[in-house]
């Protein structure tokens, strides 16, 4: 027997999700904006080593290095399960 979730709890979910995806995208597009950006330059001779520090996750006074792929892996894997439980309904009886 499955539990079908009521409808607050399915708004509930869709404020919940919509509140984290933002939190968790901006950390992702701010790696993969620094990482294209910094490669662009490259190729033209500039070499713009700050692009890559942000990229790596030192943010200057914070310094994210040791742990910023784990945060990177860990929101994407969040946000994915969120949105998959948005898309997966139980059928109604």
């Amino acid at each position: 027997m499955t539990v079908q979730p009521n409808r607050k709890q399915q708004r509930q979910a869709r404020r919940l999700h919509r509140w984290l995806v933002p939190i968790a995208a901006a950390p992702l597009l701010l790696t993969a904006g620094t990482g294209s950006l910094y490669s662009l330059l490259l190729e033209q001779d500039i070499d713009a080593f700050w692009l890559m520090k942000i990229h790596t996750g030192d943010f200057g006074p914070i310094n994210l290095q040791p742990i910023y792929s784990v945060i990177l892996g860990v929101l994407t894997v969040v946000v994915t399960i969120s949105g998959l439980v948005l898309l997966i309904r139980t059928p109604a009886r």
